[in-house]
């Protein structure tokens, strides 16, 4: 992923939500995740893509914590441009590769990564990845050469974690809550996450080079 950097949230209020991402697209964001995480996830969905389509026609929006069928055809249904999941659920990868999309499964384990594999998955989240560190992506790279990695879930927005992730081999890093805040959603401070998503992508290509 040339971007290194995969924004995701999910925030209950439409608007907001609409902002968050124009926010990041002013940021130099062009590939970012809105997850499935409430009952007000999809119509808040809808709006975004409406979004995207009058104004950023360059972003590609994906749909996470898709778990089941159901939601993979109603996202996929709804334009959704990739799918990422916190499982290994082959029902789903099977509506993505049908669609010929991008799907993204969650990982923590060699034979979870060898079940995604076999059901076409091209980049592999590793997911929770402050449980498994990099020394986790040093070893799997070894046994699954090629594959891509991305870990999610509390990538640390500072220069050594981001350094640490990217030597271990990752090809880009999930970042959630540790760039876009409660404090910035609840208190819409745009300004705030536009500055701290430059300095993200600038640490991320700085780290890319070492």
């Amino acid at each position: 992923m040339k971007q290194g950097m995969l924004p995701l949230f999910f925030y209950e209020d439409a608007e907001v939500s609409v902002q968050i991402v124009r926010t990041l697209y002013k940021a130099g964001v062009r590939v970012m995740e809105y997850t499935n995480r409430a009952k007000e996830a999809f119509d808040n969905y809808v709006l975004l893509k409406a979004a995207q389509e009058a104004e950023m026609p360059d972003l590609f929006l994906g749909i996470g914590t898709v778990k089941t069928k159901e939601d993979a055809i109603r996202y996929t249904n709804a334009g959704a441009d990739f799918i990422v999941a916190p499982t290994v659920n082959p029902e789903v990868a099977e509506i993505a590769n049908q669609h010929n999309g991008l799907w993204i499964p969650g990982c923590m384990t060699p034979t979870e990564i060898h079940l995604a594999q076999q059901h076409r998955a091209a980049l592999i989240k590793i997911f929770p990845a402050n449980v498994l560190g990099p020394g986790f992506i040093s070893a799997v790279s070894d046994v699954f050469r090629g594959q891509l990695f991305m870990p999610t879930g509390g990538v640390e927005l500072n220069r050594d974690n981001i350094n640490g992730w990217f030597k271990a081999g990752v090809c880009a890093v999930g970042m959630g809550s540790k760039l876009i805040t409660k404090e910035i959603l609840w208190n819409k401070l745009y300004d705030q996450l536009y500055t701290n998503t430059v300095d993200t992508l600038q640490l991320i290509q700085s780290a890319r080079q070492i």
